[in-house]
């Protein structure tokens, strides 16, 4: 009740009518069936406009921080998150990834679609990351076709850090579904789930225009945070005064 209340009346006619985004392949969504529905991550913004734009409810596994968050701010995004029916996962630990595949399989178990972003996390600077293997999993587990999305634009309103969205069109581009049955029962081969991951994040390259990079973000962002730290506490060093 509160998904649609939130999707129809309160927040999805005003992200339409500010972002007034553009709709590319809205016919290669299924109109019914279970089916995963994989997209780069660029902001949080993200969270909103994609579902907004489907006829079909989407179910999202969303990082456990989005329901942990401090503030009024804080309080206000777990209580739309849970009301809308977005998943808390927690990504620490070993069993984090087999706890968000069984979520995901529940999710597709029932019919529903899945949304997820395999970059596991949102890109801190535009460009495509490597993606993990857990859609993979998923998909040929369930033997659901896997529909790759390209959000374009949503960096530029809202990049990581910044809270208020800046007030530009963006577009919203969905692909032709792809089918991984000639996988069946491999779901547990490394070569196999990786080759189909891989050729995800391609379509998803293909629609979105970005830049790839063959490495996951999550570490490239830390490996990035530990430089900026270590050349913050090096010393500096002045030149010496001619005599």
């Amino acid at each position: 009740m509160f998904y649609q209340l939130m999707k129809y009346v309160l927040l999805g006619p005003l992200l339409r009518l500010l972002f007034r985004p553009r709709i590319e392949g809205l016919e290669h969504i299924p109109e019914d069936g279970a089916a995963i529905v994989a997209g780069n991550h660029l902001s949080f913004s993200d969270h909103f406009l994609m579902p907004v734009v489907l006829k079909r409810r989407i179910t999202f596994l969303a990082k456990q921080e989005y329901f942990t968050g401090p503030g009024l701010k804080g309080r206000l995004t777990a209580a739309f998150f849970r009301s809308a029916g977005q998943i808390p996962v927690d990504r620490s630990g070993k069993e984090a990834g087999k706890a968000a595949i069984r979520e995901g399989l529940g999710v597709l178990s029932k019919g529903e679609l899945l949304g997820i972003y395999p970059e596991g996390t949102r890109s801190h600077d535009g460009r495509l990351y490597k993606g993990k293997v857990g859609v993979a999993v998923m998909a040929i587990t369930a033997g659901v076709p896997v529909i790759p999305c390209a959000m374009v634009g949503t960096f530029e309103i809202q990049p990581p850090g910044q809270v208020v969205p800046k007030v530009r069109r963006v577009t919203i581009r969905f692909g032709e579904p792809l089918d991984f049955s000639r996988y069946a029962g491999m779901e547990g081969e490394k070569a196999a789930v990786r080759a189909v991951t891989d050729e995800i994040m391609y379509e998803i390259l293909a629609l979105s225009g970005q830049e790839y990079v063959d490495a996951y973000a999550a570490k490239v962002k830390a490996a990035e945070e530990q430089s900026k730290a270590a050349n913050a506490k090096a010393p500096r060093k002045f030149p010496r005064r001619g005599r």
